[in-house]
């Protein structure tokens, strides 16, 4: 191995790392302001870590629940927090700089926001030996994705996952369609810019069924159960009770 590709890995393991721990400052396990663990029993709340970090540089996300999508539809997605984490860090001057170094160190042929929404949580899965800590919310295809703490997770998580992300991105899909629909009738449009429309609308309706189905047959039913996890038990068994709702693991299902 030369020493150029010897750097080149050590470079995009060391930001994942970065990116990793910039996660756990996102839920709370990790803070900038002191060292080691701070949110790390089970049923931790944002009042939790305030009591330990009163006056915190970067607060942790409210409702432990982080979304992961290709696109911008939440301010307060992966992405957005992981700009505001790394400008807090190294300087706002800084931040396209230290972005562009982020994305090449990854390899430098997806965006930051890819990298989250794409590889993130198989990389996590990888790191901690088939024993995520941070849980993936999941439709089949990945129209809708959202990251989860376990540490962090209520009987009430999934309920606020579908009343305040999921039906809400369903919504703003359905509004795209209606805009890429008034665009299709428009007089003035090219038949190049009416195909395009007609794909983008076929594009919307395919994520729109996808949420439709995943909430009537495991979301909403899931959620209604409202269910208990107790972290004594470890992932293993913790994991696969969401089967249908969160993403697969391999080797972590209940028979496995």
């Amino acid at each position: 191995m030369s020493d150029e590709t010897r750097e080149a890995r050590l470079r995009e393991r060391t930001v994942k790392e970065f990116i990793s721990y910039a996660i756990g400052c996102m839920f709370g396990r990790y803070s900038l302001d002191a060292p080691g663990l701070i949110l790390a029993n089970q049923g931790d709340t944002l009042q939790d870590y305030l009591a330990r970090i009163p006056e915190p540089s970067f607060l942790p996300d409210a409702d432990n629940i982080i979304p992961v999508l290709g696109d911008d539809r939440f301010e307060d997605d992966a992405y957005g927090r992981f700009r505001t984490f790394l400008s807090l860090t190294f300087g706002p001057d800084r931040l396209d700089e230290n972005l562009a170094f982020v994305r090449e160190a990854l390899g430098g042929k997806e965006s930051v926001r890819d990298y989250l929404a794409k590889r993130f949580f198989d990389d996590h899965v990888t790191r901690y030996k088939k024993r995520p800590i941070y849980w993936l919310v999941s439709s089949p295809k990945g129209a809708f994705q959202a990251l989860i703490y376990m540490h962090r997770y209520n009987p009430d998580t999934l309920n606020t996952v579908l009343t305040r992300y999921v039906r809400p991105f369903r919504d703003r899909l359905e509004a795209d369609v209606r805009v890429a629909e008034g665009e299709l009738i428009t007089a003035s449009a090219s038949a190049a810019q009416r195909n395009k429309a007609q794909k983008e609308i076929d594009r919307l309706n395919k994520q729109i069924t996808e949420l439709t189905d995943w909430e009537r047959d495991h979301l909403y039913p899931m959620a209604l159960q409202r269910i208990q996890i107790d972290l004594d038990d470890g992932v293993k068994r913790n994991y696969p009770l969401f089967g249908g709702v969160m993403k697969p693991v391999k080797g972590m299902a209940a028979d496995e």
